[in-house]
């Protein structure tokens, strides 16, 4: 089972995506995609792990995703990547994206896991000045329609309240 899970800052598309994982009873993988750049960020990323707890595998990949998904991949395993955004920055700041979003595409059906995809929804704004920040607003939206293609649930989370866009 693939499940995508979209929403704005603060959402709960965090918390609903591990819970959607806890409930399949299965070895608990995350993988994190956002480095501490600064002293907030680093704090952000410590009040994550806190509030996960020990039960949680995990592993720190800023680019090479269908690489580490592939190396922990098993039919006992729930995934959750957070967040997809940040892992589309870090690859269009190393001009990398399309190559490891091509691998990440192509890997993720094959998989065994239950993955569930946390990414931000950034689209339902205006289009941003600057060539880097249209392009990032752009691959955002044209990833979550081939995602929203491969997977079988999608969930839009608002307000910490899931509304379901695809599967049950």
């Amino acid at each position: 089972m693939k499940e995508l899970v979209l929403g704005g800052a603060r959402s709960g598309k965090s918390q609903f995506a591990e819970d959607q994982a806890r409930a399949t009873g299965k070895q608990l993988i995350y993988i994190a995609t956002g480095g501490a750049g600064d002293d907030e960020m680093a704090q952000r990323i410590a009040l994550h792990q806190r509030s996960r707890g020990d039960q949680w595998t995990l592993i720190e990949e800023p680019v090479k995703l269908a690489e580490a998904i592939s190396s922990v991949d098993c039919k006992d395993k729930a995934i959750v990547i957070d967040c997809l955004t940040l892992w589309l920055t870090n690859c269009l700041m190393q001009d990398v994206f399309e190559e490891e979003k091509n691998a990440f595409l192509e890997v993720l059906p094959t998989l065994n896991s239950d993955i569930f995809i946390v990414s931000n929804e950034v689209g339902s704004g205006i289009v941003p000045l600057g060539a880097l920040s249209r392009q990032f607003v752009d691959q955002s939206g044209w990833l979550h329609q081939s995602l929203a293609k491969i997977c079988d649930r999608v969930n839009l989370i608002v307000a910490g309240l899931p509304l379901n866009l695809k599967g049950a």
